[in-house]
């Protein structure tokens, strides 16, 4: 199996997990930053033996260097998106916070271009603008809406996402240390800023923390392979699995769903199938 076919897999695997975590965050009970702090502390804690047991903590060791970009990428990917999409999904729906998520593709592209120097091709632009027109039919309705202020916190987390997984991409460590770092460091500011509101654990903390610690490592496993604005786009159905959970806890699916499932889906299995490339020099 080559490269491209094994990070095409891994972003279809990241898919199905990040799909469920906004319906997780969203059941959460508890103080949305409390409930950041211990996901990330708790994921931490379940990556760190895996680090040691492989040996992968000897890559920072010999390359100390990159330990701060590292920890940047615990603050833009964990601590400031969390933020957002912790309280962004209280004020909103697990669904929105699923399908607004997905505008990551737009950062993943503006961002990838500009400073991984990725080639974005015309065709990758058109499946790009149908994956996204479909993801406007969902969250709308066919209706002109007035965005709650929960859904313009959601906004922020792709481009959060985004600027650190730039960074970590060009990072030269092994998957599972780039998550345990991002992971701790993340935790730790998250956990500072927790303090004063109080600290509450909840169960589904848990839940979350198994679904951060898998769910980066094959994000990272994926883009080390292929384009980022290409995992990208692959993830961007995520949002079937929010849906699909709703559904069975009584959620209506209309026929604005379908369509845009249907635009989603296609312009996803198109995009998965072009080739990841850099610019040209000039």
């Amino acid at each position: 199996m080559n490269r491209e076919t094994e990070g095409t897999l891994l972003a279809f695997l990241g898919m199905f997990l990040y799909g469920i975590e906004p319906v997780v965050i969203k059941a959460n009970p508890t103080n949305p930053m409390s409930f950041a702090a211990f996901s990330a502390i708790i994921a931490s804690l379940i990556l760190w033996p895996i680090v040691f047991s492989t040996s992968s903590w000897k890559e920072a060791r010999e390359s100390p260097q990159y330990i701060p970009k590292a920890a940047l990428v615990g603050v833009f990917g964990t601590a400031l998106a969390y933020i957002a999409y912790s309280y962004g999904a209280q004020l909103s729906t697990a669904i929105n916070a699923s399908l607004i998520t997905r505008a990551e593709v737009l950062f993943s592209f503006m961002l990838s271009y500009i400073i991984l120097r990725e080639k974005i091709t015309k065709n990758q632009i058109l499946w790009s603008i149908l994956i996204l027109l479909g993801l406007t039919l969902v969250i709308t309705q066919g209706k002109v809406i007035v965005p709650r202020k929960g859904d313009l916190l959601l906004l922020l987390v792709p481009l959060f996402w985004q600027s650190g997984h730039v960074i970590a991409k060009r990072l030269p460590y092994n998957p599972f240390l780039i998550a345990a770092f991002r992971n701790t460091f993340g935790g730790i500011l998250l956990l500072l800023l927790a303090l004063p509101r109080g600290l509450k654990f909840s169960k589904f903390a848990i839940a979350e923390a198994l679904i951060l610690s898998l769910g980066q490592v094959v994000w990272y496993l994926s883009i080390k392979r292929i384009n980022l604005s290409k995992a990208t786009a692959i993830i961007t159905p995520a949002p079937a699995v929010a849906i699909g959970v709703a559904i069975v806890l009584g959620e209506t699916f209309t026929s604005y769903h379908m369509v845009g499932f249907i635009l989603i889906t296609v312009g996803t299995l198109m995009v998965s199938r072009i080739k990841s490339e850099l610019k040209e020099s000039s």
